[in-house]
């Protein structure tokens, strides 16, 4: 049979610092059938130098600044496989994450999207963070329900939509509950295939606030339309959703 295609999405702005390793942990896949596409979020440093040092390997698409969100919807547009993953500029894959993953799909052809387990891991240059950090809960392997984890079928976007561009920080959580409320299908691995860079420049520590603001926007939201008995609205733009006439 011919391997399952997997196009995996690079939403990347100014990420040149850690952009390389990333491509390399996809390209380091066990599982060899991939579309790797980069898209430049409107970057003003060397991100397109870096996955130009990858040549054909990596396509690259640059569009003006319009956040994470409407980077990986743009993705999801030039994509042309029938799985679909996510990795963050700065994050790291382990080598049989995909395989992993594609393994429950081959075992469940109803499984709309799988997730996997998430560790963070700082970089040198905070040390002193990694040892006041150490023992608590967030340097402890959990459940990911962000979008690097996620390996998903193209009909689970087609049935309920893509990322919400209005929300910079919260659009992978929006995603999720949205999945959930439609019924979509899903499994959260044991394993750990998944690994979160924590640095200084990571773009939810340095807005920790209106992260966690829109978080509980985006949850406020899912409580209210379940009161109301509605679906789970489709952002627009994103073909056929479960709101669509």
């Amino acid at each position: 049979m011919t391997p399952a295609l997997v196009t995996c999405i690079v939403p990347c702005f100014n990420g040149a610092r850690y952009l390389g390793e990333c491509l390399e942990s996809i390209l380091a896949q066990s599982h060899r059938a991939l579309e790797v596409i980069v898209v430049d979020d409107g970057s003003t440093d060397e991100s397109a130098a870096v996955v130009g040092g990858f040549g054909s390997a990596v396509r690259y698409h640059r569009q003006e600044n319009g956040g994470p969100a409407a980077a990986c919807n743009t993705g999801l547009s030039l994509a042309t496989g029938e799985l679909i993953a996510f990795l963050e500029q700065d994050d790291l894959w382990l080598q049989d994450k995909l395989r992993r993953q594609l393994r429950e799909f081959a075992a469940d052809p109803a499984l709309d999207y799988c997730v996997t387990h998430i560790q963070n891991f700082w970089v040198p240059e905070l040390q002193v963070a990694a040892e006041r950090f150490r023992d608590l809960p967030v340097m402890q392997p959990v459940p990911g329900y962000v979008a690097q984890t996620l390996l998903a079928r193209r009909r689970a976007f087609e049935t309920i939509g893509t990322f919400r561009e209005e929300l910079r920080f919260a659009c992978a959580a929006d995603w999720f509950m949205r999945a959930r409320e439609a019924g979509l299908r899903e499994l959260l691995l044991p394993d750990v295939l998944t690994s979160r860079r924590l640095h200084d420049g990571n773009f939810s520590r340095l807005n920790r606030t209106a992260s966690r603001d829109q978080f509980l926007h985006v949850v406020k939201a899912m409580l209210d339309r379940r009161r109301q008995g509605g679906p789970p609205r489709s952002p627009r733009g994103t073909g056929r959703g479960p709101d669509a006439g």
